[in-house]
């Protein structure tokens, strides 16, 4: 589980460092993301975020879903 929480965080860190200033301006990075802060910004991900970042979405999505 540990594993999959490293995932998350990174797919998370990822995804403000390629889509903050497009799909997610709106909101701010926090320091240690949980499952429930990635899915928050999968939405915003898939609308602004084009092909790539709807990919990224579908990963954080999967890696969330791994942990339950």
């Amino acid at each position: 589980m540990a594993d999959k929480m490293k995932d998350i965080e990174m797919l998370y860190r990822t995804a403000f460092e390629k889509y903050g200033a497009i799909a997610l301006w709106s909101s701010r990075p926090v320091p240690n993301p949980t499952p429930a802060d990635a899915l928050a910004i999968t939405r915003a991900l898939r609308t602004h975020g084009g092909m790539n970042g709807r990919r990224l979405a579908e990963q954080i999505e999967e890696a969330c879903s791994a942990t339950h």
